[in-house]
Order: structure tokens, then C-alpha cells, then sequence
């Protein structure tokens, strides 16, 4: 039976873009981020804005697909995808996907703990990975609305923690903007920008979004598609003005605080050079904002990880028998003596590889007349979606190029 949300106001609507935009502010964000602010400059924050344009699009065009077809985009290709075996094959990439995802929040979490509490690596990953869990059932216990509270509290957190560098130290606003001009500085450059390319467009947010706005607004009636559209446009507009603003700075303020520190380019390296340059208060701050960015983003991964379970396969797994799955890896990463930054960039790599995965047959389907009817994607809508995903193609391309050549 179709649900009418009538005269419901419109900040009732919004919500699901805030949980599904955390993904844009996880601890790879941070790691890629400083990384490139504090060894490039300003030299790649345009790609910061050009992946969070492409992220303003890709999460509307998953929204709509939920509210339409009342479907998340795991279920629609479970459906489109008759054979079981490359059914299977897509879950796997998904799960691998989702699994690189959960490394980065994990050892993001981990990392704060550290620095905030001295808590080993291995045990921070443990506790981050025991307090998604109960974020996760706050979801699924009372409903999509506590769960949006809870993730909006922790980007207020996220905001603070990590722009608080930018009111006590001068950017110069002219570099900022020499920064928006196309181009690379060798190799290094190409690895950071692919991170944050994965790190922003991330491929599990793409999964999550459809089935938070499926969740939110269930079967919808036909008359209220448009306004519950509209709605969604500012809802994604807010999210990913925040997350593009929080992405943005986090580069400045690797390159204009952060630069001549080359130990910052690690984030325990960062929080020591942040102390140094404005404060033991500032370097708190930034390493309180991390631990919120993992608990939010990893909730958040842990959710989109049991939505392409369910949608692509017929497994009945426990959402805490899955996360400890999940969390191994991480924890394993944590004990390897690997450098957790290194983990962490490598990690969005191995992102942006599964974004071509969850891109293109999102642009199939929502520009499908069978399955969105009136309401699928127009032809420069297509045509925008359809350019960020051949240039997906070709940075993760050019990477292993180089990479090869090397």
C-alpha cells in the first residue's frame, strides 16, 4: 500500500543525504586529505571539488532510485542480474568494497583512541568496531529518524573538530584558489588524487543511499514523488555542501599549517604538528573530529555492507556475526606494524576501483524508461554521469600506468 506523506513539512523530509554524506567524512578523507594538503599544497583541491560535484550527483540519482521504485540499488541489479554466478561475482566485489571501507573507519578510530586515550591499535579497532554495532541497531531497533539524529550530532562534531585549525592560523585565499586549476606533480600525486577520488564518490554510500530513502519513505504515492524529489535535492545539496566545505579545508589546512612538518603526513604525525603549530586545544579537536568521523562512517559502512548482502544474495548472516567478519582485517591490519595512514590511503584506492562497479549500473537503471518511468534521469543528467564515470575509468587507468611503469 502506497504511503502519502500529505502536508509533512519539509525539514521531515530531509535526512537521509546526512546519513549517506558521513561516508564523505570518514577517516580516509582525513588521511587522503591531509596527506595531499601537507606534501602538494593546494595543488589538488580541485579534485576535492570535482569529486564532491560528482558525489552531489551520484547520491541523487541513488536517492531517486529509492524513492521511485521503492527499491535500494543492491536489490534492483539482485533482480536484473539472472545468472548466479555473476550475481555472485558483483556481491563479492561489493563486499570487498565494503570490507576496504570498514579498514578505513576501523583504523581511523583506532588512531584517535591512540592519540586521545593511549589505547593500543588493535583494542581501538575492537571498541570502534562494538560501538558501530550499537549504532547500527539504534537503526534497526527504533527506526531511520533516532539513527539520522545520531550521525547529524556526530557531523557537528566532525565539522568542529576538523575547520577549528582554520580560525586560528591566515590561508591565503589566492593559493586556495590557484588550487582549483587542473593538473599533477608526478605520481604521488596521481595515488592522492585516485584516494580522494575514492574516499569522496564512495562506492558503499551509492549502495546505502537508495535503501535509506527506501527505508524512510517506504512505498511511495505516485502524487508525492515530486515534492519528495525536490525535497531530496536540498537534502543531497546540504550534505555535500558540508562534506565538500570539511574536505576542502582539511587540504588547507594541510598545506598551510601542516607543510612543513613532513611527519604530518601521517595523522598522528598531523596531531603532534598540529599541538606544535596552534595548541594542544586545536590538536584535541582534530583528533575528537576523527573519532567522530569513524563512528559515524563505520555505522553508516556497516549498514550499506548488510544491504548488499541482502539485496544480492539469499544469506541470512547476523549483523554482529558480519561485523566481526568485517572488522578482522582491520584489526589484523592494526597488529601488522603497517603504518595506519599508509593503510588507510590504500585503502581508498581500492575504492575508487569499486566506484566504476556501483556508477555504471546505477546510470543503467535510473535512466531506465521500464523501471523509472516518467521520473528517470534526463539526457544531461546521463551525460554528466556517464563523463564522471569514463573519468573514473581513466585516473584509476592512469594509476596503474604509472604504477607499472614505475
Amino acid at each position: 500500500m502506497s504511503r502519502s506523506i500529505g502536508r509533512s513539512p519539509l525539514v521531515s523530509l530531509l535526512g537521509p543525504a546526512m546519513v549517506a554524506g558521513v561516508a564523505y567524512l570518514d577517516p580516509g578523507n582525513v588521511a587522503s586529505n591531509i596527506t595531499a594538503g601537507s606534501r602538494y599544497g593546494f595543488l589538488l583541491v580541485w579534485v576535492a571539488v570535482l569529486a564532491n560535484l560528482i558525489a552531489w550527483m551520484v547520491q541523487f540519482l541513488s536517492a531517486r532510485l529509492g524513492i521511485v521504485t521503492g527499491l535500494s540499488l543492491p536489490e534492483v541489479m539482485g533482480k536484473r542480474i539472472t545468472s548466479r554466478g555473476w550475481r555472485f561475482a558483483y556481491w563479492v566485489q561489493g563486499e570487498l568494497v565494503a570490507m576496504a571501507t570498514d579498514v578505513a573507519e576501523v583504523v581511523g578510530g583506532a588512531i584517535a583512541l591512540n592519540l586521545l586515550f593511549g589505547l593500543p591499535l588493535w583494542l581501538g579497532g575492537v571498541i570502534v568496531g562494538v560501538i558501530a554495532l550499537a549504532l547500527l541497531g539504534v537503526q534497526s531497533r527504533f527506526g531511520p529518524r533516532p539513527f539520522e539524529r545520531v550521525i547529524v550530532f556526530f557531523i557537528l562534531v566532525i565539522v568542529a573538530g576538523f575547520c577549528a585549525s582554520l580560525f586560528v592560523h591566515p590561508v591565503n585565499v589566492v593559493d586556495v584558489v590557484g588550487g582549483l586549476v587542473p593538473r599533477f606533480d608526478g605520481q604521488g600525486s596521481v595515488l592522492l588524487a585516485t584516494a580522494i577520488l575514492g574516499a569522496t564518490v564512495m562506492p558503499h554510500a551509492i549502495y546505502a543511499h537508495s535503501a535509506l530513502s527506501r527505508e524512510r519513505f517506504g512505498d511511495v504515492a505516485d502524487a508525492d514523488i515530486p515534492r519528495l524529489l525536490s525535497a531530496t535535492r536540498i537534502d543531497v545539496t546540504a550534505a555535500l555542501a558540508i562534506a565538500g566545505a570539511v574536505n576542502i579545508a582539511l587540504i588547507v589546512v594541510g598545506g598551510a599549517v601542516l607543510s612543513d612538518h613532513p611527519e604530518s603526513e601521517t595523522l598522528s604525525g598531523a596531531f603532534a604538528a598540529l599541538g606544535s603549530e596552534l595548541g594542544t586545544g586545536i590538536a584535541i579537536l582534530f583528533a575528537v573530529g576523527l573519532l567522530a568521523s569513524s563512528l559515524a562512517s563505520t555505522a553508516v559502512g556497516a549498514y550499506a555492507g548488510a544491504e548488499i548482502m541482502s539485496g544480492l544474495t539469499t544469506f541470512k548472516v547476523k549483523p554482529f556475526v558480519r561485523r566481526v567478519i568485517t572488522i578482522v582485517p582491520a584489526v589484523a591490519l592494526l597488529t601488522s606494524g603497517l603504518e595506519p595512514t599508509t593503510a588507510l590511503i590504500v585503502s581508498q584506492v581500492v575504492l575508487s576501483f569499486g566506484i566504476p562497479f556501483a556508477l555504471i549500473p546505477l546510470i543503467v537503471v535510473t535512466t531506465s524508461r521500464r523501471l523509472m518511468g516518467e521520473y528517470r534521469a534526463g539526457s544531461t543528467l546521463r551525460a554528466f554521469a556517464t563523463a564522471a564515470a569514463v573519468l573514473v575509468v581513466i585516473i584509476n587507468g592512469g594509476l596503474i600506468a604509472l604504477t607499472l611503469g614505475a
